[in-house]
């Protein structure tokens, strides 16, 4: 292949680990999904020019940076709910909207973590894309951002990072130093990847699922952490602990009885589709529910409400038709 058709398939190739850097640098799904696209439009455009020096993978990757920081000059952080308020009891709970901008946005695997040999790697790039790491990043200044993830998330020498950043190893080191003392100061809670060949994480989310679906509010408490948390974006209100959590779901939440789990991942952790019945009958999407599991429980449920944006994104089918049984 040789042409403009061999440059378009060489740049290709990188799309996938590019994203996942830009998803890490910038919280959303969709702004990564364009800074990419600027990159390989910037690259395409030059790729004559490019003269070798380094490689096609840290020529684009320089770009892509340009590209974040730019976009990363806007000051805006995207950020999760418990970011933002303190928890609220059931009792006083309000439903108050923040802009789209505002939040950090889930991602589908297949968009940003590349297949990979080495189990150690495929490991890290899980980790990194949970939103509780991505959350943590965000609290960082862009360049030390660039940093962190350049170094810790995909193990380029210091060397190679200042030369893409045009700077010096020493300026290199001391910004991953106050990166890493930074992340120190808020780390991001410790929670399982998703693991389809953990039978003890597949068990506890079948019986998440049959609790959830079959309301059973005792059956899912006993599947939460004392401490587990509720949210539920656009939304900055965040819920904690067990009376809360059922609280609002005996209460407010008493529209989602009924409804039905698809399993889907984001974020390198387990996921749902929740669908909700639907008057005209069947199921229809209500919101992607990212699950975060610690020691064998649920620690965390985020569910992402803007079905309009999520479910295309994740190749969800826009309704589920009611099985022959009800």
């Amino acid at each position: 292949m040789t042409g403009a058709a061999g440059d378009v398939a060489e740049l290709e190739q990188y799309r996938t680990e590019l994203t996942g850097y830009c998803y890490r640098m910038l919280g959303s799904a969709f702004e990564a999904e364009d800074a990419v696209q600027d990159t390989m439009v910037r690259a395409w455009r030059s790729f004559e020019k490019f003269e070798g020096r380094s490689s096609v993978r840290s020529w684009l990757y320089r770009i892509a940076t340009n590209v974040c920081l730019d976009a990363l000059n806007a000051g805006n952080r995207r950020a999760r709910p418990m970011d933002l308020t303190a928890p609220v009891p059931v009792a006083k709970a309000q439903l108050n909207s923040r802009p789209e901008v505002t939040w950090l946005e889930p991602v589908p695997d297949g968009r940003v973590l590349p297949t990979v040999a080495d189990p150690a790697e495929a490991a890290v790039a899980k980790e990194t894309v949970r939103l509780a790491f991505v959350a943590a990043l965000q609290h960082l200044p862009p360049k030390q951002r660039a940093v962190l993830i350049l170094r810790e998330v995909l193990a380029w020498r210091a060397s190679e990072v200042a030369e893409l950043l045009g700077t010096s190893v020493a300026s290199v080191n001391s910004a991953l130093q106050r990166a890493r003392a930074t992340l120190a100061e808020s780390e991001p809670a410790a929670t399982d990847t998703a693991d389809p060949l953990d039978e003890e994480q597949k068990k506890l989310l079948d019986r998440y699922v049959a609790a959830f679906e079959g309301y059973d509010m005792a059956a899912l408490t006993a599947l939460l952490h004392e401490d587990a948390t509720l949210s539920m974006p656009p939304y900055d209100l965040w819920l904690r602990g067990h009376d809360d959590i059922v609280g609002w779901m005996l209460g407010v939440g008493e529209v989602c009885r009924g409804s039905r789990l698809v399993p889907v991942v984001a974020n390198g952790t387990p996921a749902f589709a929740h669908y909700h019945p639907d008057p005209e009958g069947g199921f229809s999407p209500w919101a992607l529910m990212v699950i975060e599991i610690a020691d064998g429980k649920v620690s965390g449920i985020t569910s992402f409400l803007d079905v309009q944006r999520w479910f295309p994104l994740f190749d969800l089918p826009e309704r589920l038709e009611a099985s022959p049984e009800g």
